[in-house]
């Protein structure tokens, strides 16, 4: 395969996301709520930490996805470009969504919360191409747009238009951009937080 070709094919369209038409930053933060995030937040990118050791975490494969998902480590791109290029963007509305489980082993619950979690940044995209300019969206973990993504099969990522990489995938520390949006990190016992980031020019 010719994994470097089809890195730049879906880094570029990861990040040149075009919308018909234009929002304010506001409007986009308050479509969020609207459409079910716990709490949603402005902050500017240069707010945002950013550490390419985090990739060292992404290699150690805590969740799995390494090298199983094209949106992950090692095939979204090299850290220190992907920084680069979420530098480029000025302003980010920051989301999270909140649920609740029955106890720290509820591996089910934890399931369902990231399901919703996923479905609400799904329509949060949708939003986002019919409105808001040129935008990146990240998520919580590698794209699950795909049952089962196509490099499992050796394959082009079939739907590289729908494709969302995480935040941690780019470097971002997730605890600093719950802090500086003012929302927690963590949010009580049994309780699940996810987050997702739209990154958005002037």
């Amino acid at each position: 395969m010719h994994y470097d070709i089809i890195i730049f094919e879906i880094i570029t369209l990861l990040s040149t996301k075009q919308g018909n038409k234009m929002k304010t930053i506001n409007e986009i933060m308050d479509m969020t709520l609207e459409l079910g995030a716990s709490n949603s937040g402005i902050i500017d990118v240069s707010d945002i930490v950013f550490d390419a050791k985090l990739r060292d975490s992404c290699v150690a494969n805590h969740c799995g996805k390494y090298n199983k998902n094209w949106t992950c480590p090692p095939h979204v791109g090299e850290i220190n470009q992907l920084i680069d290029k979420a530098k480029q963007y000025s302003t980010v509305v920051v989301y999270q969504l909140i649920g609740n489980i029955s106890d720290s082993f509820d591996w089910e619950g934890m399931q369902a919360i990231a399901k919703n979690h996923e479905n609400l940044t799904r329509e949060i995209f949708s939003y986002c191409k019919d409105n808001c300019g040129e935008f990146m969206l990240l998520g919580a973990g590698g794209c699950k747009y795909c049952s089962e993504c196509c490099l499992l099969n050796d394959k082009a990522c079939e739907f590289p238009d729908e494709a969302i990489a995480s935040l941690e995938a780019y470097g971002i520390f997730v605890t600093n951009l719950a802090e500086c949006s003012g929302m927690n990190y963590i949010n009580g016992k049994n309780t699940v937080t996810y987050f997702g980031a739209i990154l958005l020019k002037d």
